[in-house]
């Protein structure tokens, strides 16, 4: 059996961290891949991002837990709304 070290910066769930650093998800690597990935397209990163924070909080809140208030700031808040000029 072999062993591979993740590298990619993935959500991991219920908590919402980073399956790497640790940090809160989306980290700081995540958000620069997903503006990469998403460059040409930032309105479908904030419906991918959208939906990404409705799991979220549906994991967050399932105990009965009040919600983050946080969550649109985390998810949403530091995606570019226009693509890139040429």
């Amino acid at each position: 059996m072999t062993t591979t070290q993740e590298t990619e910066h993935l959500h991991d769930r219920p908590d919402w961290t980073c399956r790497v650093c640790g940090a809160p998800w989306p980290c700081s690597t995540a958000r620069a891949t997903l503006m990469h990935e998403y460059r040409a397209f930032p309105s479908l990163l904030r419906i991918y991002l959208s939906a990404q924070m409705y799991e979220a909080l549906d994991d967050l809140t399932i105990e009965g837990k009040a919600p983050p208030m946080n969550l649109y700031e985390r998810f949403l808040s530091w995606v570019q709304t226009h693509p890139p000029s040429p």
